[in-house]
Formats: structure tokens, sequence, C-alpha cells
């Protein structure tokens, strides 16, 4: 058996390990591992998701229906609930932490009131890397010039500050672009690719019409 068929039956090995994921399906939010979501939850279907993660693992997925239907995108991200308030008539205010990237396998047939699914976690550590001087100047410069365009007030210090991955991540997280383009974001694999999509996505959304307030793909 060669070197090459044992890297495989390796990486067989780590993709064959499905887990169960109870998501909350929500169109224009994606998370990232390493950043934080806030959200309010108020419909008793995702009451009861959040009610179920609080009794077992504080887990939920994130992830996007597809526009105009419930199916779903296939790439998502597991969170954990890092904050919760219980408010008296049953609704939540909480903060979810993300961990990991998930590739959906399946939806499973349950008869709980939120969707479940079997989804492998992607494998990755992309805090280690770096965008090159050239690629974060640029990044830099488009993000300030898209968001002078909509009219955001910025702390351009404090983001002078952030690390290469939160940086990219956080733009990616909050940028105000539609839910295709924000999936394109979320299922890139690289800082430095997830960092150039980011800037042809500003460049491209610069160029919409003056009278144009949408900031859409779609």
């Amino acid at each position: 058996m060669g070197g090459g068929d044992a890297a495989e039956i390796i990486r067989d090995i780590i993709w064959m390990k499905l887990k169960r994921i109870s998501i909350f399906p929500l169109p224009g939010a994606i998370l990232f591992p390493g950043m934080q979501l806030p959200l309010h939850i108020f419909e008793p279907r995702y009451r009861a998701l959040v009610s179920d993660a609080l009794a077992r693992d504080r887990n939920i997925g994130m992830i996007q229906p597809k526009a105009g239907s419930d199916q779903l995108f296939q790439v998502g991200c597991l969170g954990r609930i890092d904050q919760v308030e219980a408010l008296e008539d049953g609704r939540y205010n909480l903060v979810l932490e993300g961990l990991q990237r998930f590739e959906t396998v399946s939806e499973l047939r349950v008869t709980t009131q939120f969707r479940q699914v079997e989804a492998r976690l992607w494998q990755e550590d992309e805090l280690s890397e770096i965008l090159p001087l050239a690629d974060r100047a640029s990044l830099e410069m488009e993000s300030r010039k898209f968001a002078n365009a909509q009219g955001y007030m910025v702390d351009w210090n404090s983001v002078s500050q952030l690390d290469d991955y939160s940086l990219v991540n956080a733009i990616a997280q909050i940028a105000p672009f539609d839910s295709a383009a924000k999936q394109a974001l979320l299922e890139a694999r690289g800082l430095n690719v997830r960092a150039d999509l980011i800037v042809q996505m500003m460049q491209f959304f610069g160029r919409r019409d003056s009278d144009d307030s949408s900031v859409t793909l779609q």
C-alpha cells in the first residue's frame, strides 16, 4: 500500500464521521468559526430549538435556506450558545460563537418542531493564515470605500488593529450582501481566497447605479 493510499484512507475516515445538528435556517445570516452572532429568538419552533440546545450541548447550526425555498444551502457553521437571556414570554436573546463549518449530508426526518441534519464537520485551521501585506492593504482600502458609499460610520483605528483572521471573517459576516454572496464567502476555503472574494464583491457592488440602494447579486 502506497503513502497516497494511506492518506486517502485517513481522509475518508475523517470525512465519514457525521454529526447530528439541530439547525436554525436564517437567510442573510452566516457565522464563522471564532466569530459571534447575536440572535433574537421569538418563533415557537426556534424557541424549542434553543431550549433543546441548552438542555444538551448548547450547539446550534446556522445555515441559509435558498431564496424562495425551504431547500438549504449545503454549507453552514456550528455555533455554541455563549450568552443567553431568557425572557418572561419565552423569547430568547442570545449570542452564538462559531465553532466549525459543516457540510450537510442529508436532512433527517424528525418529530421535533425544528429541523435537523446529518453533517460532516470541516477540518480546518485558518487562524494561522496570514494575508500578504498588499492584500491586507487592498482589503482595508476597499472596505473604506464601500463603507463610505453605504454611509456607514466605522472606527478604522480599531479595524486596523484586528488580526487578518478576525478582519476577514468579521467583514464577511456583517457585510450587507445578499444570501448568495454571503454563502459564497462562507464556502470559500482559505483566508486569502475569502479576502480576495470580499474585495471583488465590494468592487462589484460599488459599481451599482447611484439610484439603486440595494446591495444584491440576485
